[in-house]
């Protein structure tokens, strides 16, 4: 769908009579607080979004995201919203077999190194913590990158390979059981969680310094990740499944509980499905209610002779979407289940489409969750924390242990 529609969903605000600092402080020094501390955003998929729009290797080429009105970043926007070192997402289709897998890996890494290369005084790529701050010393943004979805390692050795080519963390699977773990959205369970070459390649990546990431993975899986790391794990890109209750690819409140037991952290999606089941629901019905209309007329929802009966349904049925609050309400939940050491920020930009938070619609509104945050007790030490300071933590324990 071309067009974009937007509704607000109802906030009902309460006054109490305590002492509060003036809203335009709270925003004043989220802003503040978003450009003093180095920003880590566990998911961004502009990798992809480029593969997708035809990125092509020449010095002409204008799509670099310097500055862009397409898709959710560009360096401009970055920089307003404080963003220092997004993760770029090297994501694999569930479709792409073993070989296939690897030259789309391979293509995407070379495509975020083409992006440091040509703009490199915008742009640097970051394979660890200390590369990170001293890019964000010079005022560039770094690009540290995680392969999304583990499907391109064929072999054991090919997670020592990924970890030279710059890959710091690699999401075990995606939307369908692979060769090393079951997926959250898949019901085969093709394993019961891990495989034993899944058992081997999780061995490895401890090994290699890279970091386990469990976002996307069955249930099954956690568990047994997490019972054999001998190091924090994290879930780059997922939210808390207390508000969505039938969503298996967020975290349910007991994964988090022995998350923040590992050590590991959680970096919250701003998915409005992954933050509300209500806009869930609301947008699901939309959905069948749309394929039931293009159904009778013999249509599907690709075909230009859709895309009217499509907008036209749309303007009469707005999407929903969650907002700012929700987000600040998934750490509020992570805070108190694991602690403050175990919450980060995993946007998922570029990924999930158009249902991004009223309040944070693309890397420019990052200050706009960091007001949300002062507003409800959250100190400049928290802020750190959930910005940078917990995603080092984990990060740098990794690189510690495969360095012994």
């Amino acid at each position: 769908m071309k067009k974009i529609y937007l509704i607000g969903l109802t906030v009902l605000i309460f006054a109490c009579k305590v002492n509060k600092t003036p809203e335009t402080d709270h925003q004043k020094k989220a802003d503040e607080l978003a450009h003093k501390y180095i920003m880590v955003d566990g998911h961004v998929d502009l990798p992809y979004r480029l593969k997708v729009k035809n990125f092509q290797m020449q010095k002409e080429f204008t799509g670099i995201p310097v500055e862009t009105k397409e898709g959710d970043f560009d360096y401009k926007r970055a920089k307003k919203g404080g963003l220092s070192a997004p993760f770029m997402s090297i994501y694999i289709p569930a479709s792409y077999d073993t070989q296939g897998a690897q030259k789309l890996a391979d293509s995407l890494i070379t495509m975020v190194n083409y992006i440091a290369t040509e703009k490199s005084d915008y742009f640097e790529v970051a394979k660890t913590p200390a590369e990170i701050r001293e890019i964000f010393k010079k005022g560039k943004i770094a690009l540290p990158m995680g392969m999304e979805n583990g499907s391109p390692i064929g072999e054991v050795a090919d997670v020592a390979k990924y970890r030279a080519k710059g890959i710091s963390y690699i999401t075990l699977s995606h939307g369908k059981d692979n060769r090393i773990c079951d997926s959250s959205y898949d019901t085969t369970h093709t394993w019961k969680g891990l495989s034993p070459f899944g058992k081997d390649v999780v061995k490895a990546m401890v090994k290699e310094g890279v970091l386990v990431d469990i976002s996307h993975v069955s249930d099954d899986t956690f568990y047994q990740v997490v019972e054999m790391s001998p190091v924090p794990v994290i879930a780059s890109h997922s939210s808390s499944r207390k508000f969505t209750p039938d969503f298996q690819r967020n975290m349910s409140d007991d994964m988090i509980t022995k998350l923040g037991k590992n050590g590991g952290v959680i970096m919250i999606n701003f998915g409005s499905t992954f933050l509300s089941s209500e806009v869930a629901e609301y947008r699901k019905n939309l959905q069948a209610e749309i394929k039931s209309i293009l159904d009778k007329k013999g249509l599907k929802a690709r075909d230009e002779a859709a895309e009217p009966i499509i907008d036209e349904f749309f303007a009469k049925h707005p999407l929903a979407f969650a907002d700012v609050k929700k987000v600040a309400d998934h750490i509020d939940n992570v805070v108190k289940l694991a602690g403050i050491d175990h919450v980060g920020l995993g946007s998922d930009f570029d990924g999930v489409g158009n249902s991004l938070p009223t309040g944070l619609k693309d890397v420019s509104d990052y200050p706009n969750l960091l007001a949300e945050l002062l507003r409800r007790g959250y100190s400049e030490s928290d802020i750190e924390k959930i910005c940078s300071g917990n995603i080092f933590r984990v990060w740098e324990k990794v690189l510690a242990y495969a360095g012994k």
